[in-house]
């Protein structure tokens, strides 16, 4: 196989362009399975590999891009490998001698913990049966593509590298809003994946040309691996009751030298485009030499929301407050099983200035491993902040680093020779960065002289095993002064030390204060100076108001009156006499904490709380109706302002389903209930298999007091239509993510029309549009909250 890394070095690598709207155009009927069409049609299938590669692509996508064990046992098909395999050697057949195959892997079309029920273990077992055909088939590359979810990207992302060493290209798609349906940014995804090890990372789909270069401005200053582009022909338009993309060749080449100066390194196109579109790229960048990206590696941490530079100037608090160490009701609940308090510390460190949030959860009596995972699972959805996983048990380290939605720091590596032998294989396979502890079998260094020794031996064992500088954060050992005076002075010589070499630091501040009397200003002195001498990261407790004092003390000790006078007047005026911790937050009502519940997705927690607030003497329907419902509407408002995305919006839902199940019955014995809900029926149409955001739309309805009759996916328009008689509904819900499948949503309506129906549509789907759906006569939302508040306004409910 040629080396693509080495081709890359030299030319600007031409994808192929769309399979599915060519298949179409050749006669492949709506709603077909692709893969079971394109083995029964080789002909067909191989003259459009055979045009791309004649247009000028080095790369052509093998026709596998639905054909995982979920998509195919839609369509009764089970033998995954053997479809997978065929396809791929059909791709082979068709590809000039210069071209190279790569294996194709969509998504599953489910909704991957922990940000939904499928588990992820099951996704890469899915992912790891497809590529075993793809490479069985011979695929000289892969091709993760069009995935909405950074988690499932990274569940195929990890079975490719457990199964195969060939180049992997991971793609992400993105919502016009540019972030991915959970909230991942292109720049967040391309830190989670470039360090899981994708060899190249970037965006398809999504948007015409011109939208997409803006997501890749994000990317490129970050990038240490090659960039990828894969734009549609612009926007797709309905036309004679066709899907059309009306972006010529000529118009869409335009953009190829812009990409490129941007950073990409392999282009292409996705829906819309032809092998004219991809002959026009091959003339436009025949001569274009590729730009190399800029770093060879990047500090940086990304949870699913968010990612952050480590190193960059300013000093990082990370939170120290989930450890059950000395809190007894932590280490009890967690115990139990319990979460209530984890959610709590992890939430109120994030507003009051962590960066990123260290978990710990072991104590005697915890399954450490069992633990971990379930609060790296519910921290993904509870925080955007990146976590650092804290443990000395190793299994619960790969255990929570498998699962974690992003890109963490492990706390921390030592010099014991087994603590490296077992943990820098899992910070490698995982990409993680970690704090390398400078200490050995011998005990822990007192001295800066013998830790400034141990640094770096260790350092060059790290190197050795093909880590970067970037990689590793160092402790400086912060020893407590009561034991020995000269302990804070060697720590900060040994920050200090390692500042010079531009090394990053970190310090589990609170530490240098053990055994002394009024411990926040010990350590609030400690981390100015440790600031000063070049600290990277404070291991602190944000309840405890360092970050202000923190300041204050940096402005008196700049040289600077002001800064001395500001000092005075803050601990003298604005301080309790003797300055210890931030007030105790003001004790929340049950009213209060309900809603907070529902805002928060605390789902573990609702029924108690519903429990408590009755005992207080609240009604079942106030509960409903003055609470729990304008909470979930709150949910909607902040889904809308992007401030909330899709799991903390399905985490809210399903807190608020089940309060409302749990209230039921205590409604219905005070006769509150009565009258019908307004009912909805819902459907994805002709030729479209996709039903996550249906789901979710139907998810909204019912916790908003609809009955939904959810027909499902893939459903003709004659049925729809006498299910719409039969069930004498007024309202109907339509669904399609597939520009070739939107056309369908006509056909139902003017069949409702044509028979005389007096109901209502409402339609939506990542390909439809506000005006698309009035052209075709209905009502248009962009998402379940949108569907709740129209469906509410037609139907009058409150």
């Amino acid at each position: 196989m040629k080396n693509i890394h080495n081709l890359l070095k030299n030319k600007v690598l031409i994808l192929d362009g769309a399979t599915g709207t060519e298949l179409q155009k050749r006669g492949m009927p709506a709603g077909a399975c692709p893969e079971k069409w394109c083995i029964k049609n080789p002909d067909i299938t191989t003259s459009i590999h055979s045009e791309y590669c004649q247009a000028g692509a080095d790369i052509i996508y093998s026709c596998t891009f639905g054909a995982n064990r979920i998509k195919l046992s839609q369509y009764g098909i089970k033998n995954v490998i053997e479809i997978n395999k065929t396809l791929v050697r059909l791709a082979k057949k068709a590809a000039h001698p210069s071209a190279l195959v790569a294996g194709d892997i969509g998504p599953t079309g489910q909704f991957i913990e922990p940000f939904g029920k499928f588990p992820f273990e099951n996704a890469i077992n899915i992912f790891k049966e497809q590529i075993k055909g793809l490479v069985a088939g011979g695929a000289d590359l892969l091709v993760i593509e069009t995935m909405m979810d950074i988690q499932e990207a990274r569940a195929a992302l990890i079975a490719a590298k457990e199964t195969t060493n060939k180049f992997i290209i991971a793609t992400m798609t993105y919502e016009r809003g540019g972030k991915t349906l959970n909230g991942t940014d292109p720049r967040t995804a391309l830190i989670t994946l470039q360090s899981l090890g994708a060899d190249a990372v970037g965006i398809n789909c999504s948007t015409g040309p011109g939208e997409m270069l803006k997501l890749i401005e994000q990317m490129r200053p970050y990038a240490y691996i090659p960039l990828v582009a894969k734009p549609n022909a612009g926007k797709p338009q309905l036309l004679n009751g066709k899907t059309t993309f009306k972006m010529g060749a000529n118009e869409f080449a335009s953009f190829a030298k812009k990409f490129t100066s941007k950073g990409i390194n392999m282009i292409g196109g996705c829906c819309g485009t032809t092998p004219a579109h991809i002959g026009k790229l091959k003339q436009k960048l025949k001569s274009t030499k590729p730009l190399r990206p800029k770093l060879k590696t990047i500090s940086a941490l990304s949870s699913a929301r968010k990612s952050i530079l480590i190193g960059s100037g300013k000093t990082l608090i990370v939170g120290e407050c989930i450890n059950p160490t000395g809190k007894k009701k932590f280490q009890s609940q967690l115990k139990k099983g319990q979460t209530s308090m984890l959610r709590q510390l992890a939430k109120d460190q994030e507003r009051n200035g962590a960066a990123i949030l260290d978990v710990n959860v072991g104590a005697p009596g915890i399954n450490e491993e069992t633990m971990l995972r379930r609060a790296i699972n519910l921290l993904s959805v509870t925080t955007a902040l990146p976590l650092t996983i804290d443990s000395s048990n190793h299994v619960a380290i790969e255990k929570a680093l498998r699962l974690y939605p992003g890109r963490a720091l492990i706390n921390s590596i030592s010099g014991e020779r087994d603590k490296l032998k077992k943990l820098l294989p899992i910070a490698a396979k995982y990409g993680a960065m970690f704090i390398l502890l400078p200490l050995t079998e011998k005990g822990i260094p007192h001295t800066f002289k013998k830790r400034k020794k141990i640094i770096t031996n260790i350092l060059n064992q790290i190197y050795e095993s093909g880590f970067n500088k970037e990689d590793v954060v160092i402790d400086g050992l912060a020893m407590t002064i009561s034991s020995n005076a000269n302990a804070a002075n060697e720590t900060i010589k040994t920050i200090r030390w390692c500042a010079r070499r531009k090394h990053l630091t970190v310090l589990g501040i609170s530490n240098v204060s053990f055994g002394m009397p009024e411990r926040t200003q010990i350590n609030t002195a400690f981390l100015s100076l440790a600031i000063k001498a070049g600290l990277t990261m404070a291991i602190a407790n944000p309840l405890i108001n360092n970050e202000t004092v923190k300041r204050i003390s940096l402005d008196a000790l700049s040289g600077k009156k002001e800064g001395i006078t500001k000092f005075i007047n803050y601990f003298t005026k604005s301080a309790p006499a003797k300055y210890k911790k931030l007030q105790k937050p003001t004790k929340k009502s049950a009213a209060e904490t309900l809603s907070a519940a529902v805002l928060e997705g605390n789902k573990d927690d609702i029924k108690n709380l519903i429990n408590n607030a009755l005992r207080l003497g609240l009604d079942a329907d106030s509960i409903i109706h003055k609470i729990m419902v304008p909470a979930i509407n709150r949910v909607g408002l902040l889904f809308d302002k992007k401030e909330y995305f899709l799991p903390q919006l399905i985490a809210s839902a399903e807190t608020m389903k089940t309060g409302f199940e749990y209230l039921q019955p205590k409604l219905k014995k005070k006769g509150i209930q009565k009258g019908k809900k307004t009912v909805i029926l819902l459907a994805t149409v002709k030729g479209d298999i996709h039903d996550i955001g249906k789901n979710i739309v139907a998810l909204m309805l019912k916790n908003h007091g609809f009955k939904v009759i959810d027909l499902g996916k893939d459903i003709s328009s004659e049925k729809i239509i006498k299910e719409v008689k039969r069930h004498k509904h007024s309202f109907v819900g339509l669904s399609a993510l597939m520009t070739t499948t939107m056309v369908n949503m006509k056909k139902v309506i003017d069949l409702a029309k044509k028979e005389k129906l007096a109901c209502r549509f409402v339609v939506g789907g990542a390909v439809i549009t506000k005006s698309y759906a009035h052209s075709i006569g209905a009502e248009y939302a962009k998402d379940g909250v949108e569907a709740v508040r129209i469906l509410k306004k037609l139907s009058n409910t409150k």
